[in-house]
C-alpha cells in the first residue's frame, strides 16, 4: 500500500484548566493544567487528538508524492501508522480509503490556502439554535444590558482622532432618491408570516441582484459575467440557492437560480411545515428571519474563485467581501419595492449543504439573505432612529 499525508493540516496545542483540591492544599492556585495536541484537517468532519508519536509520523510523510508504507514502517511503530490511517490524517491508495481519498483530493483541487481552509471547515455550524435550545448555548442572544454586565462597557461607538475644534465640517449632501432609498435600508426582523410575495417582486429582486446582465468571452471557454455587484477577478463565484416559502405561483421548495437565463431550477418540493422547519434550521433558530417568504443561501464555488487565486492568502477574504456587496444590493432592491430584507452569517452551513447537495469543500454557503413584505407592527426591535420605515411606531 502507498500512503501520503493530507494536504491541509494544522496541529494545535490545547490546554484545559480544572480545579484541583490537592494543588490548592499544596499551596498552589488550585488549578490543574491538562495539555493535548489536536489535529485540524478540513477534509475531516471533526478534530482529531494526536500524540507525540503521531506527530513524528506525520512529520516524516510526504504531502504530495505517494510513498510505499513499508518504508515508513521501518522508521515508526505500526500501531501509530494504522491509527493515523484510521483517523484519515494519512491517506492510503487502498479501496477502503476511496471515499476519503476523493474528498481530500477535492480539497486539493480547490487550491485553498491552508489557514483559510481550516477556518472555513471548522467554523461551519451544525444543529445550532441561537435561541439557546440547541447545541450551542454560547450562541444564545443576550440583551445589551446583559452584555454590559458580563463584559463591561463596549468600545466607543465613534472614533475621535483630534480635538473637536480642529474638525473640518463637510457640506451635507443634496436631497436625492438614492438618499431616500438608503434611509429605508435597514435589517428587517418583522416579516408578515402570512403574506405571499408577488412573483413580479421576487423576479425583480433576483434580476437586479443576482442576474448576469452581460457576458464576454475572454478566451475560449473563459466567460466573464457582468452583474450589478463587483467580484474579485471578475469571476463571480457566488451562487443563489433559494428556499421558497410563500411566493405567488411557486411551489414551496428548494431551487437554484440560473443567473444567465434568469430562471429557477427546481431541486425538490417541500410541504409548508417542512419548508418552515428548514428555514429555521438554515438561520440557526432566528425566528424573526425564518418568517421571510424567501430565503437565499449565497454560496461560493471556491474552486472557481481559487482557479485563479491558487493558495492565495486573500482569496477567502474576498469571497466574504463579495457576499457583502451582493447583500447590500439586495437590501436596496428590496427597499425600492417597499420590502424588508436581511442578511445573516449565523447559519447552519452543514444543513444548507445537505439540502442543496453541496459538498462543503468546493461549494459552500457564506450567508443567508431573505426578503418579503413587512408585518404591520414592529414586534422585534429594528434600528430605525429616523423612522424612515416605522414612522408610526412608538419609541
Amino acid at each position: 500500500m502507498r500512503i501520503r499525508r493530507c494536504r491541509h493540516l494544522f496541529i494545535e496545542p490545547r490546554e484545559t484548566l480544572e480545579f484541583d483540591l490537592d494543588v490548592l492544599l499544596a499551596g498552589g492556585d488550585g488549578l490543574a493544567s491538562t495539555r493535548r495536541w489536536v489535529a485540524l484537517a478540513p477534509h475531516l468532519d471533526a478534530e482529531v487528538d494526536v500524540d507525540a508519536t503521531a506527530l513524528a509520523v506525520l512529520g516524516d510523510c510526504d504531502v504530495h508524492a505517494w510513498r510505499q508504507c513499508d518504508a515508513l514502517l521501518a522508521r515508526h511503530p505500526r500501531e501509530a501508522i494504522e491509527r493515523l490511517l484510521a483517523q484519515g490524517l494519512l491517506i492510503g491508495d487502498h479501496a477502503g480509503h476511496a471515499a476519503l481519498r476523493e474528498r481530500e483530493q477535492a480539497l486539493r483541487d480547490s487550491h485553498w490556502w491552508s489557514p483559510a481552509a481550516v477556518a472555513w471547515s471548522f467554523a461551519r455550524w451544525q444543529a445550532v439554535d441561537t435561541d439557546g435550545s440547541g447545541s450551542s448555548g454560547d450562541a444564545a442572544p443576550r440583551s445589551t444590558q446583559d452584555l454590559i454586565g458580563r463584559f463591561g462597557q463596549p468600545p466607543a461607538a465613534v472614533v475621535e482622532r483630534g480635538a473637536p475644534a480642529q474638525r473640518l465640517a463637510l457640506r451635507p449632501p443634496s436631497h436625492s432618491p438614492l438618499g431616500e432609498l438608503l434611509a429605508r435600508r435597514l435589517t428587517c426582523r418583522n416579516f408578515d408570516a402570512r403574506s405571499v410575495l408577488p412573483q413580479a417582486d421576487f423576479a425583480t429582486v433576483m434580476h437586479r441582484v443576482f442576474a448576469a446582465h452581460g457576458q464576454h468571452e475572454l478566451a475560449p471557454g473563459a466567460v466573464a459575467l457582468k452583474k450589478t455587484s463587483p467580484s474579485g477577478g471578475g469571476l463571480h463565484p457566488l451562487e443563489a440557492y433559494v428556499l421558497v416559502q410563500r411566493v405567488e405561483g411557486l411551489a414551496p421548495g428548494l431551487y437554484h437560480y440560473h443567473c444567465v437565463d434568469h430562471a429557477l431550477e427546481p431541486l425538490g418540493g417541500l410541504a409548508d411545515d417542512a419548508a418552515a422547519a428548514l428555514a429555521r434550521e438554515f438561520v440557526a433558530g432566528q425566528a424573526w428571519f425564518a418568517d421571510a417568504p424567501v430565503l437565499l443561501a449565497m454560496t461560493a464555488r471556491f474552486w472557481r474563485h481559487q482557479w485563479k487565486y491558487r493558495n492565495h492568502a486573500k482569496a477567502y477574504r474576498v469571497l466574504h467581501l463579495e457576499a457583502g456587496h451582493f447583500s447590500q444590493t439586495l437590501f436596496l432592491a428590496a427597499a425600492e419595492l417597499g420590502l424588508g430584507a436581511y442578511v445573516t452569517a449565523a447559519i447552519n452551513e452543514r444543513a444548507i449543504e445537505r439540502a442543496f447537495g453541496l459538498d462543503g469543500l468546493q461549494d459552500g454557503p457564506l450567508a443567508v439573505c431573505g426578503f418579503g413584505p413587512r408585518a404591520a407592527r414592529m414586534a422585534t426591535f429594528e434600528l430605525d432612529p429616523a423612522r424612515a420605515v416605522w414612522a408610526d411606531e412608538a419609541r
